[in-house]
């Protein structure tokens, strides 16, 4: 056994067994009969008292060298001794004067008392100088779990630290994607056999247990971190009984303790990464989607002027050349109109717009947006419903233009020529909620919590144009204004998409008073 090894084994495991054999009482025996013979030429030249002295000492080393049983048998034996061969008549056990016995049971108490206080304090010292050893193995081992950079690192260190320690093996078991326990690959061989999947799932949902139904008993250690349980370490003794891990059950929830925190900060570093490199991605998609758009808004300008200008050059174009300017003209502002949205999302990522908000109502905005799209809205019916108790709000009204024409649009979009489109608002508790319904096929299924992300479309083989950006757009516009946006389908069919803006404290208007010389109707 190598001598770190070694150590570590006598600093974790218990006292030394020499400590308790044979061998040490029969060392006790060797040091009693030493002092006799060492007393006995002593005894012509030195008083009764003296010798007494000796055999003491000879109890107090025998106590500090080998422990308390030893002890007690040298104080007996010492006494036994002393009477034996010292105290008058010699070589019997006869006293002739009764002082003796006094002095043999003050020489057997001193004894006894001093051996047991003796092994005490060693015992102390060694207790205190093992949990000194323990404390900086684990010290070690947390040094090491704090370098690793890998789950199979960590189930490597915590496996070598249980070998060396209390002879056991160690493995790890974390939760996969589906929160099944798997076993962390550790790279030194196969993987152990002990394991029982309903007993690692017991420890990982309750506490700590054991499985007795195996070769070599196993306890299963959850993996506490400070947030949440992280898995289960899985220690196998081994010996046939548990003693072992009844023993060192403190020592193993600390390493499972150590190995916890571990798994946690590795988690946290990965999350840390992942979300370090979607900012990367998102800042670098908005960089190439803000040069893009204004390198493209140039040349679209410049189509839609010349399409302009062909549909009124003199004398006019014939009706075909005509039909086709005209089609490259809406084509132009058609691309000219995403790539407006393109430049938009940039900018709003970016932080680069400022709201200009100012107090106004709801029904401007409203109707600003379905003139802009009475085109798009020639074949779909729009019904809006207002109640008269709506409050002024305080919004930015070219965006929250730009929220309701997308929405607008949108709807257009997907619902079938002749169906009616929704408009309706309503007052909340602090907030004013303004929903847009149609009737077309709805949202799709499992789409609705992703249908507002960047280049997301609601039917993403659909020949419908557009690149996925105008929702996104809204919900940028709407959270900027401290509300939220949600899509959602009708149980009647249709899609519904509802934003909410603060409802805030809006000031107070005053009636005017009628000029001088006006008259009331």
């Amino acid at each position: 056994m190598p001598p770190v090894k070694s150590a570590l084994r006598n600093a974790l495991v218990g006292d030394s067994a020499v400590a308790s054999s044979f061998r040490a009482y029969f060392l006790g025996l060797v040091a009693c009969v030493l002092t006799t013979a060492i007393a006995a030429p002593l005894s012509e030249y030195f008083d009764l008292a003296n010798i007494v002295m000796l055999f003491l000492l000879t109890v107090l080393l025998v106590a500090f060298r080998l422990g308390r049983g030893p002890a007690v048998m040298a104080a007996f034996l010492s006494v036994g001794a002393f009477d034996f061969f010292f105290v008058p008549p010699r070589l019997s056990f006869a006293v002739n004067d009764v002082q003796y016995l006094l002095t043999f049971a003050v020489m057997l108490t001193v004894a006894l008392i001093t051996g047991q206080l003796t092994a005490g304090l060693k015992h102390q010292a060694e207790l205190a100088s093992r949990k000194e050893r323990r404390t900086q193995a684990l010290y070690e081992m947390a040094r090491e779990l704090a370098g690793a950079l890998t789950l199979a690192q960590v189930a490597g260190i915590s496996r070598q630290f249980l070998r060396n320690a209390v002879d056991a093996e160690a493995t790890l078991l974390v939760p996969d994607q589906s929160g099944q326990l798997k076993p962390v690959a550790q790279g030194d061989g196969d993987q152990p056999q002990y394991i029982a999947p309903q007993m690692a799932t017991l420890a990982y949902e309750n506490t700590a247990c054991t499985d007795l139904d195996t070769p070599h008993p196993v306890g299963y250690f959850p993996l506490k971190a400070p947030t949440r349980v992280r898995g289960v370490m899985a220690v196998a003794s081994s010996g046939k009984d548990i003693s072992m891990l009844d023993e060192h059950r403190e020592l193993l929830e600390t390493v499972a303790s150590l190995v916890a925190i571990a798994i946690e900060r590795l988690h946290y570093v990965e999350v840390a990464n992942s979300a370090q490199l979607q900012m990367v991605s998102e800042r670098l998609r908005s960089s190439i989607l803000s040069a893009v758009s204004h390198d493209l808004r140039t040349p679209l300008t410049a189509l839609v002027g010349l399409a302009d200008s062909l549909s009124i050059a003199k004398p006019p174009l014939p009706d075909q050349h005509g039909g086709t300017a005209e089609a490259i003209r809406d084509q132009a502002l058609r691309l000219s109109g995403l790539v407006g949205n393109l430049l938009d999302m940039a900018r709003l990522n970016a932080g680069e717009v400022k709201l200009r908000k100012e107090w106004q109502p709801l029904e401007e905005v409203i109707g600003s947006s379905l003139k802009l799209l009475e085109k798009n809205l020639a074949d779909h019916p729009v019904a809006v419903r207002l109640p008269a108790e709506l409050p002024l709000l305080e919004y930015d009204a070219v965006l929250i233009e730009r929220v309701l024409c997308n929405l607008l649009e949108n709807a257009a979009k997907y619902s079938p020529p002749g169906s009616p489109i929704e408009i309706s608002a309503r007052r909340l508790d602090t907030a004013v909620e303004v929903a847009v319904c149609d009737h077309g096929p709805g949202i799709p299924a499992g789409q609705s919590p992703d249908i507002f992300g960047m280049f997301v479309r609601g039917a993403r083989e659909s020949a419908k144009p557009g690149v996925g950006l105008g929702l996104a757009i809204c919900r940028a516009i709407i959270e900027g204004h401290g509300g939220s946006i949600s899509a959602g389908n009708r149980a009647e069919g249709g899609a519904r998409f509802v934003f909410t803006l603060p409802a805030g404290n809006p000031p107070t208007v005053e009636d005017e008073e009628p000029a001088p010389g006006t008259r009331h109707e």
